[in-house]
């Protein structure tokens, strides 16, 4: 993005609004949909404005790492597809991909969303491991915060398959749900100037100077952070900036709940 236009958009957000009408903190219309995929133990489509994103997830049984031989596995992947956006190129995850895939991870991981003891069959011999797989269809910015509702709500939305003498049986689905302990959602404010915004539309995201993605539990604790941008953030910025997140995340979470 061009000085020229950069300054316009600031021009917009020091009247208190953006491009499409909002205002600075508001969210576009959010729909969360579960059971979009019958291959998945667990699957989910959220669209934020035209933004439009998958997240699927497979169990399977497997050994446990070698340091963690009573807990189950997880895993998160991110797959950027080029027909959810021009920007997006076939090939090798790039590095918003890898990232988009580790934030997420990271959110849910460091919240202990999952009871992983629980997902031990033997210690040290067969656990269930969790893949998390996330899919772009479009591509209209905020993919960070969209794609990690989705994989929140697949995770929700998942139920083991069957076991038959110690062997997965993918056509049978139990009833009983991946044990799961709290909800984390993420939250990604952007710094443009000198100004707040969350749900950035993608002329948005190319005019930030710096975000913070927050990933925050139910009970407003903070259980991950990390910083994207070319720009430094002050301590006043990221106070101010994870108070926001706080404050917005119940928006997020009471979709899925």
């Amino acid at each position: 993005m061009n000085n020229e236009q950069k300054k316009h958009l600031i021009t917009y957000l020091a009247n208190g609004t953006r491009y499409d009408g909002r205002g600075l903190l508001e969210w576009r219309p959010i729909h969360v949909e579960t059971g979009v995929s019958q291959s998945a133990e667990g699957s989910a489509r959220v669209r934020v404005g035209k933004t439009d994103i998958m997240a699927g997830v497979k169990l399977a049984l497997e050994k446990p790492y070698g340091d963690t031989p009573d807990q189950g596995n997880l895993m998160v992947n991110a797959e950027l597809y080029p027909l959810s956006s021009p920007k997006f190129e076939t090939g090798p995850p790039g590095e918003q991909a890898i990232e988009l895939a580790r934030v997420i991870d990271r959110g849910i991981r460091e919240a202990k969303t999952i009871d992983v003891k629980k997902l031990c069959l033997k210690s040290g011999e067969k656990v269930w491991s969790v893949s998390v797989d996330i899919v772009t269809l479009n591509d209209d910015g905020d993919l960070m915060d969209a794609g990690a509702l989705a994989a929140l709500a697949a995770l929700q939305a998942a139920r083991f398959p069957g076991v038959k003498e110690g062997i997965v049986d993918y056509g049978e689905r139990t009833s009983t749900p991946i044990p799961i302990d709290m909800h984390p959602v993420t939250v990604t404010v952007y710094l443009i100037d000198k100004y707040f915004v969350v749900d950035p539309l993608p002329e948005e995201e190319e005019a930030a100077d710096a975000r913070l993605t927050i990933a925050v539990d139910e009970h407003g604790m903070v259980r991950a952070l990390q910083k994207g941008g070319a720009e430094k953030l002050t301590i006043d910025q990221i106070d101010k900036m994870v108070g926001i997140a706080v404050k917005k995340a119940p928006e997020l979470r009471k979709l899925i709940k």
